[in-house]
């Protein structure tokens, strides 16, 4: 001891700020960028998966017993969906996980050209979905009480339509960060 005082604690800061979860006195789960949640692109990524994920269960959930009747429109719905569910997912786990993931895949042409494809598949898929929907389950509809595939299945392809929008927003600001405009 010196001059009668304890030893001297400093607290060093993280770069990121608020990094973790504030507990009491100290910052818990630090591996996680949080701040990355509330941005706009962390936003646009939370709502591509809500959306690819609600696409994908109303497909697998009222679709599967009459793909036979609405053919090759729903397995090309549910294909959309799927892969860029899965893509969508990871990205936004590495970019949670990794701050380096941000600036190292946003920089890069990758982001960009998965957004275009995937808002590209979503029209082209929703539009075929669409078209299906109403030439084969509505006939159905009208005749059948009850029958629930129709609107599931026109929500689905509605809100894949959305989700097209979306992909699509990101794309431009996905371009937009990799030509250096932020």
């Amino acid at each position: 001891m010196i001059g009668g005082r304890g030893p001297i604690v400093t607290v060093h800061r993280t770069t990121g700020g608020d990094k973790g979860i504030k507990c009491c006195c100290c910052m818990c789960c630090t591996c996680f960028n949080w701040t990355f949640l509330k941005t706009q692109h962390g936003i646009l990524k939370i709502v591509e998966v809500i959306l690819g994920f609600f696409c994908q269960t109303l497909a697998i959930n009222y679709g599967l017993g009459y793909d036979g009747a609405i053919g090759k429109s729903y397995h090309s719905f549910l294909t959309t969906c799927s892969w860029s569910l899965m893509t969508s997912i990871i990205l936004l786990f590495c970019y949670v996980f990794s701050e380096k993931s941000i600036s190292l895949i946003r920089q890069s042409f990758f982001e960009t050209a998965f957004n275009i494809t995937a808002c590209v598949s979503f029209l082209s898929a929703s539009s075929y979905l669409g078209f299906a929907v109403n030439a084969f389950l509505y006939p159905m509809y009208i005749i059948t009480p009850f029958f629930q595939v129709y609107p599931a299945m026109t929500a689905a392809y509605v809100l894949g339509f959305i989700s097209g929008a979306v992909h699509g927003y990101d794309a431009y600001k996905s371009y937009r960060y990799f030509k250096g405009y932020r």
